[in-house]
């Protein structure tokens, strides 16, 4: 199956696209990037896809975690290790804790892109009103607020496959090296969350798994999957010109896929039917997935089905929604329903982030974390009402000491939120709240789990 050009795309009316100054600049950059070697591999999207298949039948749960919007000042070796060492936290707690498989997926290595909700940004400076572009991620243009740093550049293009060419060198060095070896769960945990009473817990875990390993190698099983971790990538694939770009034909199935990440996603602002995203998408072989919000109805996930899971192969879509902890139990049962009762195979993931933001009193855009539980545990209830099998979460979270949600164990308040607000878009759970809500999910799974 060939996939539509770039053009035509454009002609549909690709959502959420830049506006570049300089045409020519653009279509070199874009032909620079169609000669670069793949970022995955068709066969690691395939294994991907048999991982989400368990998930879609009930039998593993799929955590995804990482920045709202990466930055490329931020590819550094201590910040991956820092989100890498996060989430294989989180997936020991869910594993060992909630006693089923946990297909770990990072959203890194490509989340550069960013849809925003005006095209432009109007600040105060110097008791005058300015007006500039939107900043829309690293990958078009820059986050300081100045005429320069805000035109689309396409020579970020290059940059941002650079940027996740690093970030997977270092993903798959700590991977196959040892640093995910099961052996290691005690070194994950840093002194300031060892402080914590989830990081306490953490270490009450970890002795209990330490235990367990030494008994494995009394009776002489030493199994080779206790020293590694399957580790996948995955980003929104917003942006037409490098998602076209880092598509490829797959020489042993002659398939395209999207070889800048494992799995690509299409976000709430550009799921339309006859939209260039749905487009593309269905044209790709990747597991992929489509957010799903409050304006979704049941018709409009079935409709999505059949366009980009004709054949309704499992591990090949997953529905990720995104309702509010104050919506959720109203919203996604009639979803979750009628999807069901047609047969579709999907994978049912939360999103409890993006539904549940506001602005504090303090001027910062934030999230409570009560909010970010209370709409997992709704995400379960409807699932556990309806019989289904609620596949997994999708988190923005860092593994460093930010203030950016307030809540949690920590009793962070919007006052303390300005102490370490690092996000340049939307706010993230730091370390210590990505574990605690770890365990509250390893309790909602094992109320659920068979």
């Amino acid at each position: 199956m060939s996939i539509p050009t770039l053009e035509s795309l454009h002609a549909i009316g690709a959502l959420q696209q830049p506006t570049y100054p300089d045409r020519g600049a653009l279509d070199d950059a874009v032909a620079r990037l169609r000669t670069m070697p793949p970022l995955v591999f068709a066969g690691e999207c395939d294994d991907l896809t048999d991982k989400l298949a368990a998930v879609t039948r009930g039998e593993a749960f799929l955590l995804q975690g990482g920045d709202c919007a990466e930055t490329f000042a931020e590819v550094t070796a201590d910040n991956v290790r820092n989100k890498l060492r996060v989430l294989l936290q989180m997936a020991v707690v869910m594993t060992y804790a909630g006693s089923v498989p946990v297909v770990k997926l990072g959203r890194l290595a490509g989340q550069y892109a960013k849809p925003r909700s005006s095209d432009e940004e109007t600040r105060v400076v110097d008791g005058q009103e300015v007006t500039l572009p939107a900043y829309r991620g690293d990958v078009v243009n820059g986050f300081e607020f100045t005429p320069e740093a805000r035109i689309p550049d396409p020579k970020r293009l290059l940059d941002a496959y650079n940027a996740s060419a690093a970030t997977l060198n270092l993903v798959r060095a700590f991977v196959t090296g040892g640093y995910a070896d099961l052996r290691q769960v005690h070194t994950w945990n840093t002194d300031f969350v060892k402080t914590s009473p989830a990081g306490q817990r953490y270490e009450q875990l970890a002795g209990e798994i330490d235990k367990a390993l030494s008994f494995m190698k009394a009776i002489g099983a030493d199994p080779e999957e206790l020293r590694r971790v399957d580790f996948h990538s995955s980003h929104e694939a917003l942006l037409m010109e490098y998602e076209h770009a880092m598509t490829r034909v797959d020489s042993r199935t002659e398939q395209p896929y999207n070889v800048s990440g494992h799995f690509v996603w299409i976000g709430e602002r550009t799921r339309q039917l006859d939209g260039a995203h749905v487009e593309y998408f269905r044209h790709i072989r990747n597991p992929i997935g489509v957010k799903l919000g409050p304006t979704a109805t049941a018709d409009d996930a079935l409709a999505l089905a059949a366009q980009l899971n004709p054949e309704n192969t499992p591990g090949r879509l997953t529905f990720i929604t995104r309702f509010g902890a104050d919506k959720v139990r109203e919203g996604l049962p009639g979803l979750v329903e009628k999807v069901t009762a047609e047969g579709v195979q999907v994978a049912w993931v939360c999103d409890p982030m993006h539904g549940n933001t506001f602005t504090s009193s303090t001027g910062y855009k934030t999230r409570r974390f009560d909010d970010v539980v209370g709409e997992v545990q709704g995400f379960f209830d409807v699932h556990r009402s309806l019989g289904t099998w609620p596949g997994g979460i999708l988190v923005e979270m860092t593994g460093d000491d930010v203030t950016e949600c307030i809540g949690g164990g920590e009793e962070l308040d919007e006052h303390g939120l300005a102490h370490r607000y690092e996000s340049v878009v939307d706010p993230r759970l730091n370390r210590v709240q990505s574990l605690e809500l770890a365990f509250q999910v390893a309790d909602m799974l094992r109320a659920v789990s068979p």
